[in-house]
């Protein structure tokens, strides 16, 4: 059976370490053209304490097919995606977590429990493959993994933050909790899952994410993620690195 480095191996050339930086959105790492946080987060609502993004994800690349592919093929197919995913949040999670519960502020190096953003269809939550993920998995999270969130009925869009698109199934009392997500796009569903957790009792709220969605076309994204260093370093995070200058210009 192949082990998590031999996994999360498959993947190390195409994962893209998100750093701090000039023009890079002080919450969730999306390349901004000047601004300290992209629009999203200075004009959303931040209910999360701090959030790590893996990687960054490309539109149409192998890591975001990865992460749409995961949740939707079945079959040997969609469980070889799985392991690895499974793998790349294991290993990030055994080196980084206390960098996570460092920049939450939580005041230990681990949180005391683990839950996943649900399923923005109801429909689709009770199985989906994230949770298997998390609460089976992988080894760092199993046994702190609680499903602490479900779907309501209120409407909201795809990506508007709404407090109520989420309800806690009981109440907290204090736990710093961690929040995991395969994809942030533009936040919102894992900062109304934040709202929710913290509305039921919740302490200091985190969220780690696999990959930052980014689309090369946007502005100088393209020029942006050339530039970003490779290989892939497992022993920085986007939380501990060192901030990067701008990268430079590719040839």
């Amino acid at each position: 059976m192949p082990t998590v480095g031999e996994l999360s191996a498959l993947y190390e050339n195409v994962l893209l370490g998100p750093r701090r930086g000039p023009d890079v959105c002080a919450t969730c790492f999306n390349f901004t053209a000047g601004y300290a946080r992209c629009w999203a987060c200075a004009y959303g609502h931040p209910a999360l304490d701090a959030v790590a993004p893996i990687s960054y994800s490309i539109a149409r690349e192998q890591l975001h097919h990865a992460l749409a592919s995961y949740k939707r093929l079945n079959g040997d197919v969609a469980r070889r995606l799985q392991a690895i995913l499974a793998a790349i949040l294991w290993r990030f999670l055994v080196l980084h977590e206390s960098c996570v519960a460092t920049a939450a502020n939580t005041n230990t190096n681990i949180f005391d429990l683990v839950t996943t953003v649900p399923s923005g269809d109801p429909t689709r939550d009770h199985g989906h493959p994230l949770r298997n993920i998390v609460g089976e998995l992988v080894a760092p999270t199993r046994e702190r993994y609680h499903r602490l969130l479900r779907r309501t009925d209120a409407q909201t869009g795809p990506r508007s933050f709404n407090p109520h698109k989420f309800e806690a199934i009981r109440r907290l009392d204090g736990p710093a909790v961690l929040l995991i997500d395969d994809t942030w796009t533009t936040g919102a569903s894992a900062q109304s899952a934040a709202a929710a957790l913290k509305a039921a009792g919740a302490g200091r709220v985190a969220a780690v994410v696999i990959g930052r969605h980014l689309n090369r076309e946007w502005h100088e994204n393209d020029r942006r993620i050339r530039g970003i260093a490779r290989p892939f370093e497992w022993q920085a995070c986007a939380l501990c690195a060192k901030p990067v200058g701008s990268p430079p210009l590719s040839g």
